[in-house]
C-alpha cells in the first residue's frame, strides 16, 4: 500500500502594492522554486481590505473573510514587505491588524524575507517581528532571511534570476516547511 505524503500549504503575502515590486518578485520566485509536496498559495487581496476597526469583526467584509480563509488553510506563512517611512507599509500593517483579535496567525509557523538593499529595511523587519510576536505567530529568526534583490535582477518573467537569491529563498522555504511539519505533530 502506498501512503501519499502530506502536502504543506504555504501562504505567500507580499506587503507591497507596487506592480513591479521586488518583494512580490521574490515571492513569485519562491512559488517557482518550491519543492514537490509544497503548495504555495498567493494572497492577492491586500488592496481590497477595508481599514481595520476594533469595533468590526470583519465578517461583513468579503476581503477579510477571504484573508482569514486563506490563513486557516495554510500550514505556514511566508511574508515579504518593503519599508515605507522606516516601518511597514500602511496597507500591510492593516492586513496584520485584521489578525490581532482572531488568532489567524496564532501558533502558525511564519517567516519573512527581507529583500531591501543593504542598510535598508531594518525598520520594517523590526516592526514585523514585534507585530508577529504580538499576534502569536511562531517566528524562527534563523528561517527569516535577508536576501537583497536589485530591480535589474528581476527578469521579464517577473522572477528573480540570481542563483544566490534562489538558493537562499529555497533554503528559507524548506526550513519553514520543516517547522510546519514539526508543529503539526
Amino acid at each position: 500500500m502506498v501512503v501519499a505524503s502530506r502536502v504543506t500549504v504555504v501562504l505567500l503575502i507580499s506587503g507591497s502594492t507596487r506592480s513591479a515590486s521586488t518583494n512580490s518578485a521574490a515571492l513569485r520566485t519562491v512559488m517557482a522554486i518550491a519543492a514537490q509536496g509544497v503548495e504555495t498559495t498567493w494572497y492577492d487581496g491586500l488592496t481590497d481590505l477595508p481599514a481595520f476597526s476594533p469595533d468590526d469583526d470583519g465578517t461583513g467584509h468579503p476581503a477579510v473573510v477571504a484573508l482569514r480563509e486563506q490563513l486557516s488553510r495554510a500550514d505556514a506563512v511566508l511574508l515579504c514587505t518593503p519599508e515605507y517611512a522606516g516601518t511597514l507599509p500602511g496597507s500591510f500593517k492593516n492586513l496584520l491588524d485584521w489578525t490581532v483579535g482572531t488568532g489567524d496567525l496564532y501558533e502558525k509557523p511564519t517567516a519573512f524575507l527581507n529583500v531591501a538593499a543593504p542598510g535598508r529595511g531594518e525598520g520594517a523587519a523590526a516592526t514585523l517581528v514585534t507585530v508577529l510576536g504580538y499576534v502569536g505567530a511562531v517566528v524562527d529568526p534563523d528561517i527569516c532571511a535577508r536576501l537583497p534583490v536589485a530591480r535589474e535582477s528581476v527578469g521579464q518573467d517577473g522572477l528573480v534570476g540570481t542563483a544566490e537569491f534562489r538558493a537562499g529563498a529555497r533554503e528559507a522555504l524548506d526550513r519553514l516547511v520543516e517547522q510546519a511539519a514539526r508543529s503539526s505533530v
